[in-house]
């Protein structure tokens, strides 16, 4: 994906263009998830910027390949399992995003043309901080707090009620300045729960004292710190609140922004000193530079300013676009710089294999933080910045999070260059290979080999294995997988390990069901599962091996062409073994191209894989995949299921449709030949008309197949 993503918008072809854009939506996703849920950010703001504007720009270039998945859809990530869930009665959208004059410029001019306003009719907009922080909702009714939610998806956040009743800047109940006018009775107020440098230093020097975690940031501490399962550890963070927005209110209080955020202060919450408004593009930018020059002074983390309309009437005729609001955007600030010395590289190996060149540097301090690593991402970007042990570079803490080098200030004589290992740095050794998409592009990302053997993979593998869609053992979870993995008395460290856990616990001296988060009875109902899964469908085996590209679609193509697990595995090994008859049939199958078969190839001539699976299948009892029916009514079709189904889930008509012969897609385009639309049913009822597609309901669905 590299050479399109270095490839002007312009030059692309629409199928290169559908292949970035799911690339990008993957991409942008897996980067959602660790910023909104797990609070662990792994790339920069500005490179994250950087995506979703490569991926804006694709799709007004080719707005007939907006994917149903596209980033340009979507809000913050889906809700960890860890926490109840909420659904928002307005939905919690993010801000597009603006880095220059010029772009601020525009935002007005958007908004003029939109209102069909003269040039010289003043637009009032106020300008505030943006917190680096995490969003929150708190639900009033009738003046008191009933539940606090955070971002989430947009629509449905994590259930933090108890937690957000420990800040101090949250008020239990709302307060009445003026007894003749009483706050409304249902107020959604919004804002950003946020932790000062100072509080966050005392925090690691603490976490530091006692041999525990420490946070990159003080947004990460924030997040995690309100994301608590247990209130009392939350107490102890001093996180603070800032209120500046709202969700569903009965009686509005004022009619501007600047007259919600007065009524905010009034009824008990902390406002940013530092909002103001203003009528031009030039007192916008006065203010926005006056903010950057007192940044570092502020005593919290900031990283832009908002600007909003002031008059609420006009933002409701200005409305929403997508994701965001046309009313707002987010200028943000560019990013620190620094220059330092280039000390060393060395290479880090990711739970999914993927080998990360990590620059060491001599200490720095950027932006208020010492710095002492950048991540260089991959062998494509350290020849793109053409580094070399030794040199001089320029550094950059973009968007505040992750430490990034820009390029090479000098290059002494002695500086040398980084030869990127051709072998994984993990015990094995095994071969590193570089990544190819499931459309046969080459990525930028090197990989170990080793898959399942590889030490470092193996505990996001055992994830994979036990997910729903593959063996989906209950009681056999993210958290209980890494206990296992840990456990020095009961370790599981592959698959076949998790069906030998009864016959070793009863042999061991030290019982399960006496560790912390067991019980008698909740270690007989993980047994139960787990033997219960020893019988398994063909397609969730093979699916549950964790080969790369052998997604459950690919997995259920293989099955019902193979029929049974032996002769899959011998398919299999033919393919690892070079056999090009083996290769040629496997190839014919539906939507079997190169990267899988290089991708299979690859796993089963891994001895310490096929140990492994080996280990698994004997232990397990593998059945044979159902043979598609040949002469159903709906055999050959590509068929796409949307809206809320009522007979069915899901995935039971994707099965079912399989099962006929049909092809379940995804997506609704011009080769989709049925849509079955249930309630509810959105952009895909939508494309559906556009394309001319057939569209039916469940109700004919079942009378078209017979019942």
């Amino acid at each position: 994906m590299s050479g399109l993503r270095g490839k002007p918008v312009d030059a692309l072809y629409a199928s290169e263009a559908a292949a970035e854009l799911a690339a990008l939506a993957d991409e942008i996703a897996a980067h959602d998830k660790r910023y909104h849920r797990d609070d662990a950010p792994t790339i920069s703001d500005a490179e994250y910027d950087a995506l979703r504007i490569r991926n804006a720009a694709i799709e007004a270039r080719f707005p007939d390949l907006v994917r149903a998945d596209s980033p340009s859809r979507a809000v913050g990530a889906e809700v960890s399992e860890k926490f109840g869930k909420i659904r928002h009665a307005v939905p919690m959208l993010s801000l597009d995003n603006a880095f220059s004059e010029e772009d601020i410029a525009d935002f007005i001019t958007r908004i003029r043309r939109f209102l069909r306003l003269h040039d010289d009719t003043p637009v009032a907009l106020t300008a505030e901080p943006k917190i680096d922080g995490l969003s929150l909702s708190l639900r009033y009714e009738n003046g008191v707090l009933v539940h606090a939610a955070t971002r989430g998806d947009g629509q449905e956040g994590e259930d933090v009620t108890a937690n957000a009743r420990t800040i101090a800047d949250i008020p239990h109940r709302l307060a009445a300045p003026d007894l003749l006018d009483p706050p409304p009775p249902v107020f959604e107020v919004r804002g950003e729960v946020y932790m000062s440098h100072a509080d966050f230093a005392a925090l690691n020097a603490r976490a530091l004292a006692d041999g525990t975690q420490t946070y990159a940031n003080p947004r990460n501490a924030a997040a995690g710190s309100l994301r608590q399962l247990d209130a009392a550890i939350t107490r102890e963070r001093a996180l603070k609140f800032y209120a500046y927005a709202w969700g569903e209110v009965s009686d509005m209080p004022a009619g501007t922004q600047t007259g919600m955020v007065e009524a905010l202060k009034g009824f008990g919450f902390k406002t940013n000193d530092l909002m103001a408004r203003f009528d031009s593009v030039e007192g916008l930018l006065s203010h926005y530079r006056m903010i950057e020059a007192r940044r570092a002074a502020l005593g919290y983390d900031i990283d832009g300013v908002v600007y909003k309309v002031d008059d609420l009437e006009l933002q409701r005729r200005l409305g929403f676009v997508s994701r965001s609001p046309r009313w707002a955007v987010a200028h943000k600030f560019p990013a620190e710089k620094a220059v330092t010395v280039l000390e060393a590289i060395d290479i880090q190996v990711g739970r999914t294999g993927a080998l990360t060149p990590v620059a060491r540097l001599r200490p720095v301090t950027v932006g208020g933080v010492v710095v002492t690593n950048a991540t260089l991402h991959n062998a494509e970007e350290i020849e793109r910045l053409g580094v070399k042990i030794g040199d001089t570079v320029r550094v950059q803490r973009a968007g505040d999070v992750i430490p990034q080098i820009l390029g090479v200030e000098a290059s002494p004589a002695d500086a040398v260059a980084f030869t990127f290992p051709h072998l994984c740095p993990c015990e094995l050794k095994t071969p590193v290979v570089r990544e190819v998409t499931a459309s046969g592009v080459e990525g930028v990302v090197s990989r170990c080999s080793g898959e399942f053997a590889c030490p470092y993979q193996r505990i996001e593998h055992l994830r994979h294995f036990v997910s729903r869609r593959a063996f989906d053992i209950e009681g056999l979870g993210e958290k209980q997988i890494e206990f296992f993995f840990n456990d020095p008395d009961l370790p599981v460290k592959s698959p076949a390990d998790i069906f030998t856990l009864a016959a070793r616990d009863a042999a061991s001296l030290k019982k399960l069901k006496d560790k912390d988060g067991f019980g008698a009875l909740s270690v007989a109902k993980l047994f139960e599962a787990i033997e219960a899964r020893r019988m398994i469908a063909l397609d969730r085996m093979i699916y549950g091996l964790g080969i790369r590209h052998v997604g459950e679609a690919t997995a259920r193509v293989l099955a019902r062409a193979y029929g049974s697990w032996g002769a899959f595995h011998d398919a299999a090994l033919k393919v690892a073994g070079g056999d090009v008859t083996a290769r040629g049939e496997m190839d014919a199958l539906e939507d079997i191209g190169d990267a899988v078969l290089d991708a299979i190839a690859r796993y089963f001539s891994e001895p310490h894989n096929l140990e492994l699976v080996e280990r698994l299948a004997s232990a397990l009892s593998i059945q044979d995949a159902e043979r598609p029916a040949a002469e159903s009514p709906v055999a050959g079709m590509t068929i796409v299921f949307t809206g809320a189904l009522e007979r069915m889930s899901r995935d039971e008509a994707k099965a079912m449709a399989e099962r006929l012969g049909a092809k379940a897609a995804g997506s609704v385009s011009k080769k989709t030949d049925l849509v079955v639309a249930g309630p509810g049913a959105g952009s895909k009822l939508a494309d559906a008309r556009k394309f001319g597609v057939e569209v039916i309901d469940e109700a004919e669905w079942f009378r078209r197949i017979g019942g």
